[in-house]
């Protein structure tokens, strides 16, 4: 007897994205089920960020359905930002405000008891514990990107949504932002991670879909793109 799997948590069918009359997004389709990661790869311009902004409810798909946890992203966008943990990638900081300062704004947004601890834990991850009381206005672009991943995780959301998380950033922070993505995948959360750099999309996923020109070229288990061979196999898809 066949047994049928898990629901996806994020699902996603014959998405389109139109800007005027430039299509971003193509028609792309993937699931991802509670508990698995997987990653957008692609080059600048082949609607990773765009696909990722519609599933945080930043933009409104053109066409096609999408659902996070069975809620509709058109109908019901309050509620699927509600559900995500969101790191854009650019922006999404408060220059005049310090990294504890928003995680005091993202706790009081969300209703959160009790959240410092997890804060501080998060912060000293991150390397940001020295920090946490600074105006993020001084900070290096990657003390922004580990900031943003914290705020993404914060509320331990089902859906982890994590775009560019790795540009510019150091060891450590690659280290703990992979520490959370194991994190969320334990407790049965959905991972998408938006990158370009393969070899950490191999490290921090099972799964991955590459796009090309607002389209998907192949979905395949990330570890075919690991080492030299998973370099070739990957050009070879972006020619």
């Amino acid at each position: 007897m066949h047994v049928p799997g898990p629901l996806p948590v994020v699902d996603v069918r014959s998405l389109y994205v139109r800007f005027g009359e430039v299509d971003a997004v193509r028609g792309i389709d993937f699931a991802v089920e509670p508990g698995a990661a997987t990653a957008l790869l692609g080059r600048n311009g082949a609607g990773k960020s765009t696909t990722m902004r519609v599933l945080a409810g930043v933009i409104p798909p053109s066409d096609g359905l999408v659902s996070v946890c069975g809620h509709d992203i058109r109908t019901e966008t309050l509620t699927v930002k509600r559900l995500t943990g969101y790191c854009p990638d650019v922006g999404g900081l408060v220059p005049r405000s310090t990294p504890w300062e928003h995680l005091q704004l993202a706790a009081r947004l969300r209703r959160l008891d009790g959240w410092e601890e997890r804060a501080r834990e998060l912060l000293e991850r991150f390397e940001l514990g020295a920090v946490a009381h600074r105006v993020t206005a001084g900070f290096s672009h990657g003390m922004g990107r580990r900031l943003s991943v914290v705020l993404a995780a914060f509320h331990e959301p089902p859906v982890l949504l994590l775009d560019e998380p790795f540009d510019g950033v150091d060891p450590v922070g690659v280290e703990a932002t992979m520490d959370v993505i194991a994190d969320a995948r334990a407790r049965g959360a959905a991972v998408l991670v938006s990158t370009h750099l393969r070899e950490l999309a191999v490290q921090a996923c099972q799964d991955a879909i590459v796009l090309r020109g607002g389209s998907a070229v192949a979905v395949l288990p990330a570890a075919d793109m690991h080492g030299e061979a998973g370099a070739g196999v990957y050009r070879g898809l972006l020619d």
